[in-house]
């Protein structure tokens, strides 16, 4: 079932989420409605809590990104290696690597975008959908895109991370969103 994302200025998105059992109720349903929802919104991740769930859990598919690398993307990331996978109960175990800019979006905040600096790689320790625990680096796009999804769980945006100048030209942008003024190819939810 296609979910409706959680848009910025609701209060879910600024929560620090809690670990979950693998008793959780529905789980199988709710991971296979978060990819509906997110192939249906045109992304590359999605947090729980842009369902409005504050637990820490997010999918991640970034095999869609490297099938349509052009050759420039080919020559800069020659390494990528794209996954498709779903992160519960994920916590940092460190990062590393340089920083780099790469511009970002998030299904939550439509029609923003700004480049944001982030190291290039992060150590997790998490379980998977099955529950079988695993710690694994990852590098890249796919670090990129696994730390804005954590941030997620932390109660983060990427927006967070601009500087103020840019934050305030974004201002206006970020009000309307907030109530509820955005036209998306997806269903919002907005606060209340």
């Amino acid at each position: 079932m296609i979910l409706p994302v959680v848009a910025y200025g609701h209060p879910v998105l600024r929560k620090m989420c809690e670990d979950i059992t693998a008793e959780y109720p529905d789980l199988a349903k709710l991971i296979a409605d978060m990819w509906e929802t997110m192939y249906n919104s045109n992304g590359v991740g999605l947090a729980a809590p842009q369902i409005n769930k504050p637990i820490r859990m997010f999918v991640v598919d970034t095999e869609q990104i490297v099938e349509n690398f052009d050759e420039e993307d080919k020559k800069d990331y020659p390494n990528e290696k794209p996954i498709k996978r779903v992160f519960i109960n994920a916590h940092k175990v460190e990062e590393s690597g340089n920083e780099w800019a790469y511009n970002e979006g998030c299904l939550s905040i439509p029609k923003v975008r700004e480049d944001v600096n982030r190291l290039e790689r992060v150590k997790l320790r998490f379980v998977d959908e099955q529950f079988n625990e695993h710690e694994e680096e990852f590098d890249g796009i796919t670090a990129r895109v696994i730390l804005h999804e954590y941030d997620h769980i932390d109660g983060k945006l990427f927006i967070d991370y601009l500087k103020p100048i840019k934050k305030r030209l974004i201002k206006k942008k970020l009000s309307d969103i907030s109530a509820g003024k955005v036209k998306t190819d997806y269903r919002m939810l907005f606060a209340k």
